[in-house]
């Protein structure tokens, strides 16, 4: 399995070499360089507009009117998160910050781009690609400590009244802030609504009903890459990892299910089927079609479980 993950484009198989191969990091920085000049990352590089922009809009491209009801996938928040997610160095996007600061706004109200809006994912996503570019970003830290839940976790849908938080809404704050901390050092509010949103999730074993233990839906043990805004528990494990290594600590045992939900996915070739595509316009292609083998779910997956299993 590992020389077919290998044989990928540098977004991915970067990952693999430090991941799941264990090569120094000569290796895997050398491999990660290449993102910006080959493959997925030098196409969607070349699809930024002049004005900084991707499709000529901050959340959806310039001029939709959401008719044909799909959410597209080509705007610039979502460019700049895959390009992120993928290991792009910073440096290959200096001025963007600046650009986007001065050209974009985003749809809601017109408020400016680096300030953020009312959706909790926006904001997440807005403070990691913030922090990533080096803008200043630092009053939505703030914002998601005023916006937690009573139960611990977030809800896009709050701004309509909701009180009550959503395990998509609640991923997505969760990844914003550790990229927060990961960059900071964190500030001690943060860290208290990371960990009060990490126990929203835990103490539903990532994918149960608090109320009657009941599974919250079936796409949360449905597997798709890109994740995009959607939660299911491999994106969730997968957070928790990334999450534990930050801190030093040991798997949380509360996950335990959820992780054998991952396991009894994994193929007897040891690779995880794209169980679907999210529908929406994409600049391009990425991962395979349903029922395939996916190498970035394998990726996920095997890191996952590795890490799982190297505590037990």
């Amino acid at each position: 399995m590992l020389p077919w993950l290998l044989d990928s484009d540098p977004a991915l198989r970067w990952q693999v070499e430090r991941d799941l191969a264990h090569e120094p990091p000569e290796v895997w920085e050398a491999t990660r360089a290449r993102i910006a000049t080959e493959g997925f990352g030098a196409r969607l590089l070349a699809h930024q507009d002049p004005d900084g922009q991707w499709a000529g809009g901050a959340f959806f491209p310039a001029g939709f009117t959401g008719a044909e009801g799909e959410q597209p996938w080509t705007a610039t928040t979502w460019s700049l998160n895959t390009l992120r997610e993928w290991g792009m160095d910073a440096a290959v996007l200096t001025g963007t910050a600046e650009l986007l600061a001065r050209n974009s706004r985003w749809e809601y109200d017109d408020l400016p781009y680096w300030g953020g809006e009312v959706d909790c994912c926006i904001n997440a996503w807005t403070l990691a690609n913030g922090l990533w570019l080096g803008a200043d970003v630092a009053p939505l830290v703030t914002w998601f400590s005023e916006h937690q839940q009573p139960d611990g976790g977030w809800n896009c849908e709050w701004v309509s009244g909701s009180r009550r938080s959503s395990v998509h809404s609640t991923l997505n704050s969760l990844k914003g802030l550790l990229a927060f901390e990961t960059a900071t050092g964190g500030t001690p509010a943060s860290r208290a609504a990371r960990r009060s949103g990490e126990e929203y999730l835990l103490e539903r074993g990532l994918f149960r009903r608090l109320s009657t233990g009941a599974e919250i839906a079936p796409c949360t043990t449905v597997f798709a890459y890109p994740f995009r805004w959607f939660y299911d528990v491999l994106n969730a494990a997968d957070y928790f990892r990334e999450a534990s290594l930050h801190d030093g600590t040991a798997p949380d045992p509360r996950m335990a299910e959820a992780v054998e939900r991952i396991r009894a996915a994994r193929q007897p070739d040891g690779t995880w089927l794209q169980a679907h595509r999210h529908a929406g316009q994409v600049w391009f292609e990425v991962d395979v079609s349903a029922g395939e083998p996916s190498k970035w779910l394998t990726l996920y997956g095997s890191r996952v479980l590795n890490w799982w299993d190297s505590a037990a």
